[in-house]
């Protein structure tokens, strides 16, 4: 018995012999690096689905800056394929962010009522005087009418703040009615920007001579008081208009402060023309001829077009510039590619024009036509992309053609930007703004709203349908899941406008119960064919009317959305499907990449050559 004790104790011990204890302090060591190694990922893999790092791009502190970080956030590796994804591009203007130094081109302060003269007046009323004729028509010249139809306005549209207030004019042929523009800018909107609406006020006057307001039209509908005018500082200037007389922020006064678009002004568009022989023969040209690029996506198109903006910036030349757009089937209604469409139609020329220097290529084949032979103007060509820019510099001739060729993919513009040029070439996003007739609607839509408003972006459609990719998105995306999902985040009866590209807006009927839906053609009568959108891209169309298209809608569709106080993401917000991982190919170079497509926003890839790229 005594000895059966002592072996099972030397069993028992056995572990603990010198011989032994260096393995079992490995096994200990061992077990503890792989339990914090387990719980290192799962720390990691909570922190990555979790995290959503602030975009240091939306609070640029100048242009070039802004320009230099965005092109570098997007430059793709340099043999990755292009993916560029259905989203609306997002172009300069939406990379302002409304905190940051900018300037309206007058500098003027915020309009408060206390500015107002006689701010303790009432808005429902005001004097004119002892001295009038009760039966003639309003004198919209009248400063007491000015005051009052300022300070209704001001109590009217509480979620806006006022920076200038135009001159009454005439309104209707009655006389009983007045016109007024404004320039505005939401309270809590996140881009900078400015927009100018103007309206028509029915004004009536008791028989004692007391001007009240009876009513406030719809957006733009005071028509006689659109036209631009001269403006200068001060409180009432030599255009009768008003503008605070508060001085600017500093930060406003910067010197590097940036400008930004005043949607609703008149646009002028028209093309450039030279001023005269002289001056066409001593300028230097950039163009770009042929390639694969056209009838491309819109944003493959642009990534393209911006490169060559930005070699010809480089070279100090003007970009002799195709203003014809060919359209691509996913935009059209015909689902076929249809040409002849106008740069002008989908982005702002007008800024563009104004910003940098930029020609129409028929303009400049008719003056080369001209003067060419006579003025003795020379032709470099280039017909290899890999040609850098950095070569071209020292040419002195008068035009420079890069010729591409019909090979895919290196006859798309973006290759000149790729490589070693890509430290070198900036693309100039800051010259390029959506179109501020596009963008009208917007504000249209939007002040309709009040300016008060949620929104949810529901993506169904072709992403739906795909269960291999996106299981739970067409259930995440019933009415009834969006309605317990939508019960936590937005308050009962507030208006909610829903972007989305389902056909059949029925489908949200049950959302009705409890808020008050709105959808992109509930406002079609702001392009319908008696709309200002519709009679301006008519005149520009050379008298042909403009069809509003698919890229067109999802612009809309997607301002709209990014203009409301609450916005909801259907793949943020409204599903766990978050992203589809994916592998690619590139037949031209035979390099692979894994891509990250998020089915909301621009392409992600992880490329050959770089951690992490994104696309546009």
């Amino acid at each position: 018995m005594h000895d059966n004790s002592r072996s099972l104790l030397l069993n028992r011990t056995g572990s603990f012999r010198a011989e032994t204890l260096g393995q079992t302090a490995l096994h200990v060591v061992g077990n503890l690096c792989f339990a914090l190694f387990v719980v290192g990922v799962l720390a990691f893999t909570i922190i990555a689905a979790t995290y959503r790092a602030d975009d240091p791009l939306l609070v640029p502190p100048s242009c070039s800056a802004s320009s230099a970080k965005l092109t570098a956030f997007l430059t793709s590796s340099t043999n990755a394929t292009f993916r560029p994804d259905d989203a609306p591009l997002r172009t300069g203007e939406d990379f302002l962010n409304s905190s940051t130094s900018f300037a309206s081109p007058d500098d003027a302060a915020v309009i408060h009522l206390a500015d107002l003269p006689n701010s303790n007046s009432s808005s429902s009323a005001a004097s004119g005087g002892t001295d009038c004729d009760a039966a003639a028509p309003i004198n919209c010249a009248d400063p007491d009418v000015f005051h009052l139809m300022m300070r209704a306005t001001i109590e009217s549209f509480r979620d806006v703040q006022f920076y200038r207030f135009g001159k009454p004019v005439r309104g209707g042929d009655g006389g009983g009615s007045c016109d007024m523009a404004w320039r505005f800018h939401p309270k809590d909107a996140k881009r900078a920007g400015f927009y100018k609406d103007y309206r028509r006020f029915e004004i009536a006057r008791s028989p004692g001579c007391t001007y009240s307001i009876v009513k406030i039209g719809d957006y733009h509908t005071g028509v006689n008081a659109r036209k631009k005018k001269k403006q200068r500082k001060g409180d009432h200037d030599a255009t009768g208009e008003f503008v605070s007389k508060k001085t600017p922020s500093s930060s406003s006064q910067a010197s590097d402060v940036l400008v930004v678009p005043v949607v609703g002004e008149a646009v002028n568009d028209t093309l450039p023309v030279v001023e005269s022989e002289s001056k066409f023969s001593s300028s230097r040209y950039l163009i770009y001829s042929g390639g694969g690029d056209r009838c491309k996506s819109m944003n493959h198109y642009l990534w393209s077009f911006l490169c060559a903006l930005g070699e010809a910036q480089y070279l100090n030349r003007t970009l002799v510039m195709d203003l014809t757009v060919c359209l691509s089937s996913k935009y059209s209604t015909t689902n076929q590619d249809e040409e002849g469409k106008d740069f002008r139609f989908y982005f702002d020329f007008e800024h563009l024009r104004d910003s940098a220097s930029v020609l129409d290529q028929r303009q400049f084949w008719n003056d080369w036509a001209l003067w060419q032979k006579k003025d003795r103007l020379s032709l470099h060509l280039v017909e290899d992309f890999r040609v850098t820019p950095m070569k071209l510099t020292e040419v002195k001739d008068t035009l420079i053609m890069r010729k591409f060729g019909a090979v895919e993919p290196d006859n798309y513009w973006y290759r000149v930007c790729e490589g070693e040029t890509e430290s070198v070439i900036q693309r100039p996003w800051h010259l390029l703004w959506k179109s501020r007739r596009l963008m009208d609607i917007v504000s249209g839509i939007a002040s309709r709203l009040n300016w008060d408003f949620d929104s949810v972006h529901v993506v169904r459609g072709e992403k739906a349908r795909n269960t291999k990719l996106w299981p739970n998105l067409a259930a995440d995306t019933s009415p009834e899941a969006l309605l317990s999902t939508l019960r936590d985040k937005i308050e009962d009866r507030r208006h909610l406008y829903i972007a989305t590209e389902e056909s059949d807006t029925s489908f949200f009927d049950p959302l009705k119960e409890k808020y008050t839906t709105h959808f992109l053609d509930d406002f079609k009568d702001l392009w319908d064919k008696n709309s200002e959108w519709y009679e301006e891209t008519k005149k520009l169309n050379n008298g042909i009317p403009v069809e509003f298209d698919g890229y067109m809608r999802g612009e809309v569709d997607t301002e709209v959305f990014l203009r409301a106080k609450k916005q909801l993401e259907t793949f943020n917000d409204l599903t766990d499907n978050l992203i589809a991982f994916g592998w690619s190919w590139d037949k031209g170079s035979g390099v692979h990449s894994w891509h990250v497509s998020h089915a909301s926003q621009p392409y992600w890839r992880i490329g050959s050559d770089k951690a992490l790229s994104a696309e546009l």
